[in-house]
């Protein structure tokens, strides 16, 4: 992991599109911005996360459907 310090208002540039800059710090919270192309998902990383929960959940019963289906069409005479 690359640990950086930065004081408000300064950046830090990731490949050559994404720049994320301090904005505020409050306490023990820090502002940021992020300036990234439209193509690139930006999320916190317990949404992400939940996201990829979902996406496992739903590729898992996705595949129990279709074997089911398979199954169903092997036992038709």
């Amino acid at each position: 992991m690359l640990v950086l310090t930065r004081k408000p208002n300064e950046s830090i540039v990731i490949g050559n599109d994404i720049e994320i800059t301090v904005l505020a710090i409050e306490g023990e919270q820090i502002k940021l911005g992020i300036n990234a192309p439209k193509n690139v998902d930006i999320h916190r990383k317990e949404v992400y996360l939940s996201i990829q929960q979902e996406n496992n959940e739903a590729a898992k019963t996705e595949t129990n459907i279709l074997e089911k289906i398979n199954e169903y069409f092997k036992k038709k005479p």
